[in-house]
């Protein structure tokens, strides 16, 4: 059940950045729904179904917090399973690797398979099957910071416009979409020796796509895929070329055009998943586009917006919320202060 404004509020903590970042006017912009932090352009009846979608054994999810490396993992999975292929436009790849929570459980049901279904659910809402695989990635705090302050800022003013400074509190006060960053990743950690779950970061994807390609088709089927990668060197060359910056930045380019065409297509020529979230999605398409959607797709950019002060917020955010565990080893050969 969402939380009314006095209740969101008190939770995002009154007179903090946080706190007014999530309201606009009397507007309240974040809430939560099924237990799950989110803004209000989620459409709640489709959010409830996600959360009660329930997976087919030949199942295939692409999890992450948000901001971790999602949408290039998408493409990779994509590209493995289509020898190469590249998505021709936007509405082809939404409808074959469909956002779960945005579309709502009949997305996932529609999706032509095999395909990956996308999602940002913690491990504790997260359809699961034993059966169903899941490939999680993840991303050091500071970079996922900074590429989730621009992605807001860029293509979702209308919950946030500030600075950067005022996006880092609502950060690391777990007031941004999914909530706790730490929580999250977390739920996912500790899964992930499970036979069916292949963890990942974004930093190794940047050291060695191919390797994390590999690793990729052989979780998802070694014969069927990996072997024939590794067979076939000019195959495997042609998947690298294709989930490249310049490639995704491509097929991305079309979104301001892809938007125009869709707020103005009737709702009975849209796919069915799609029209429960049409009116969002409209409303999306009338916002002003600041900037790319696929932005630099490197590692380190946190060095040129962090101050040394909310550096010590950092490092003390990570103490606190990783005590006991060693996931922040993830990043021990990374150049990030923990």
């Amino acid at each position: 059940m969402a939380s009314s404004p006095d209740q969101l509020l008190e939770n995002t903590g009154k007179g903090t950045a946080a706190a007014q970042a999530c309201k606009s006017g009397s507007q309240v912009l974040y809430r939560y729904v099924g237990g799950v932090y989110l803004n209000v352009m989620y459409p709640e009846q489709n959010v409830l179904s996600a959360l009660s979608y329930k997976p087919l054994d030949v199942d295939l999810f692409v999890a992450s917090y948000p901001k971790c490396g999602t949408t290039w993992t998408q493409h990779i999975v994509y590209s493995i399973l289509r020898n190469g292929a590249t998505p021709t436009n936007i509405m082809e790849f939404m409808s074959s690797s469909p956002f779960l929570e945005f579309l709502g459980a009949e997305g996932a049901r529609a999706m032509p398979r095999p395909g990956a279904i996308k999602t940002h659910l913690p491990f504790d809402k997260v359809p699961y099957s034993a059966k169903a695989k899941y490939i999680y990635v993840t991303r050091n705090p500071y970079d996922c910071c900074v590429s989730s302050y621009y992605h807001v800022k860029n293509f979702h003013s209308v919950l946030f416009d500030g600075t950067f400074d005022e996006y880092f509190d609502m950060f690391v006060e777990g007031k941004v979409d999914y909530g706790d960053y730490f929580a999250h990743l977390l739920s996912w950690y500790k899964r992930r020796r499970d036979s069916n779950v292949l963890f990942l970061t974004y930093e190794e994807l940047k050291k060695d796509p191919r390797d994390c390609v590999l690793k990729m088709a052989d979780f998802i089927d070694k014969q069927q895929y990996g072997d024939k990668l590794r067979q076939q060197p000019e195959l495997l060359n042609k998947v690298l070329d294709s989930i490249s910056i310049d490639s995704m930045r491509k097929l991305y380019s079309q979104l301001g055009e892809w938007g125009r065409q869709l707020a103005n297509t009737p709702l009975e020529a849209l796919p069915e998943a799609m029209r429960s979230a049409m009116e969002t999605i409209k409303e999306m398409c009338t916002q002003p586009i600041k900037g790319n959607f696929v932005r630099k797709g490197i590692v380190g950019d946190w060095k040129n917006h962090f101050s040394s002060e909310q550096i010590t917020r950092m490092k003390e955010l990570i103490s606190a919320r990783t005590a006991g565990s060693d996931v922040m080893d993830l990043w021990k050969d990374a150049d990030i202060p923990h």
